[in-house]
């Protein structure tokens, strides 16, 4: 079951004011980036942002990066079935808040739980 609270913090994640708070969603995000096709072509000018001699502006393009990365860290991924010759790949994360897992097979969700 997906905690509907942790998909609310995402989604209301406020804009990024500074490099710092854009490293602190790219830390969440680069978590997930394996499940994001394209992650590090669309997350670039963000990355970019957070270099320390570049001027921070905060540009259309890079609210819709933001958006864009915030949806799809919410969004369900479908699952596949199970193949009987493929072999299975766990991906387990724990902290003092919480832990997750995700079942995957051939590079497909085919379960997972937090």
């Amino acid at each position: 079951m997906v905690d509907l609270t942790k998909i609310d913090a995402v989604r209301d994640w406020p804009r990024p004011r500074s490099a710092s708070e854009i490293r602190r969603f790219l830390g969440l995000a680069e978590h997930y980036r394996q499940f994001i096709e394209g992650f590090s072509r669309i997350a670039t000018p963000l990355i970019e942002l957070t270099h320390k001699n570049l001027e921070f502006v905060w540009t259309d393009t890079c609210e819709n990066i933001f958006q864009e990365l915030k949806r799809r860290l919410v969004t369900v991924p479908v699952l596949s079935l199970p193949l009987d010759q493929e072999k299975f790949v766990v991906y387990c994360n724990a902290s003092r808040q919480g832990l997750g897992c995700i079942l995957m097979q051939t590079g497909k969700v085919i379960g997972y739980a937090s």
